[in-house]
């Protein structure tokens, strides 16, 4: 059975035992006894969790979750099923919202590596062939069609391009690059067709370097989960040791096992590896790129913070905020007419415009001859008049 399908049974069995041994004692049914029915809920997770020390510690690891062993053991060897059921279900109830958080992680990272290039279009005696991205060699000349992803790192051959950086530096509006220029991989062309020349295969470019830092950041521990889990080295024995004093001082084995549970480190369970595992989730899905949880917790310390301002704190994007006319004209038909020209462009701008004059409701004509300029603008016929 998948780890995380029997991790939500065994939570589950845990929370129907504590529900049907409360309505067994509340309503006084004689079907079994409270006490039976927490212990049989109780089982199954110190089954699971024994084994899951077992092998923790035949690979040399000892984390703090052994004290909700103990805990539960000895809750259930002293009669207190209830007590014992309790822990499981927080505890079963950690490792399912562990489990959550990390599927959530792993969609988000799946989400990235679908965005990797795919394919590339490499040039040849023979003209252009497409191939698979992990054919590209260093040295490879490689036709990068209007709109597609940069396949791998690269140098610009052509005298210019029009690249859209924004998923490497966060910078929203395109670069312009000339000869020579370096490239990377995961970024846009919203320009005209160029040739590049590979300087890196798939596996060492920029994009696939993004891939496994956020795929490492998302399994690495953090400090503070590391520091906890070498202190059960030394919380577990100190915890038996405060229980036995409690017991010898009032004779009563009970206090022994209030302080099991008492002890039993379930904030450390619950709320560090979901926290983390979390942020990192999130954040690489806001574009936020974590080296790692270490990264998210010294957060935690930061009393200054330094912005690179655009796309950052601003909106990230181009807006048309004002248009100029001469006295006496209206705003709407200048606005129409570029708005119309625009639709035959993927420049950055044009997006902005087009969507002002539909928020607008203004009526689009179909642009005809139209000819765009690299880094000059765009001209053709709207409605017989031209437009530039």
């Amino acid at each position: 059975m998948n780890e995380s399908l029997l991790r939500r049974a065994l939570l589950l069995i845990a929370v129907l035992g504590l529900a049907l041994g409360l309505g067994v004692w509340r309503n006084g049914i004689d079907i079994a006894s409270p006490d039976v029915i927490w212990t049989a809920a109780t089982l199954p997770v110190v089954a699971a969790l024994a084994i899951s020390i077992l092998r923790d510690f035949w690979i040399g690891r000892v984390g703090v979750d052994a004290i909700a062993l103990v805990s539960m053991s000895a809750a259930l060897l002293l009669g207190q099923a209830l007590a014992a059921v309790v822990v499981a279900i927080m505890y079963a109830g950690g490792t399912v919202l562990e489990d959550l958080a990390r599927g959530r992680a792993e969609r988000n990272l799946r989400a990235l590596t679908d965005r990797a290039p795919r394919v590339a279009h490499r040039k040849s005696a023979h003209g252009t062939e497409t191939v698979a991205i992990d054919q590209v060699a260093v040295g490879d000349e490689l036709l990068v069609r209007a709109g597609e992803l940069l396949p791998v790192d690269g140098v610009l051959i052509d005298a210019s391009a029009r690249v859209d950086e924004s998923t490497v530096t966060g910078e929203p509006l395109p670069e312009r690059r000339g000869a020579g220029d370096a490239l990377r991989s995961g970024t846009v062309n919203v320009g005209e067709a160029f040739v590049m020349r590979a300087s890196a295969i798939a596996d060492k470019s920029t994009y696939a370097a993004i891939v496994r830092m956020v795929a490492a950041a998302q399994t690495a521990k953090a400090p503070f989960i590391r520091i906890a889990d070498r202190f059960a080295l030394l919380l577990l024995p100190a915890t038996l040791l405060i229980a036995a004093i409690a017991w010898y001082l009032s004779g009563d084995p009970i206090r022994a096992l209030a302080v099991l549970v008492v002890a039993t480190p379930c904030p450390l369970i619950l709320a560090a590896p979901v926290a983390f595992i979390g942020g990192v989730s999130r954040a690489a899905r806001a574009g936020i790129l974590m080296k790692g949880s270490a990264a998210l917790e010294a957060l935690a310390q930061i009393r200054t913070a330094i912005f690179d301002k655009t796309g950052t704190l601003t909106l990230g994007g181009a807006e048309l905020i004002e248009i100029d006319v001469a006295p006496g004209q209206g705003t709407d038909e200048p606005l129409r007419l570029l708005a119309s020209l625009e639709q035959a462009s993927h420049h950055v701008l044009a997006d902005s415009i087009v969507r002002i004059a539909r928020h607008g409701n203004l009526l689009l004509s179909q642009p005809c001859d139209v000819r765009e300029h690299r880094g000059e603008g765009l001209e053709g016929q709207v409605d017989g008049m031209s437009v530039a």
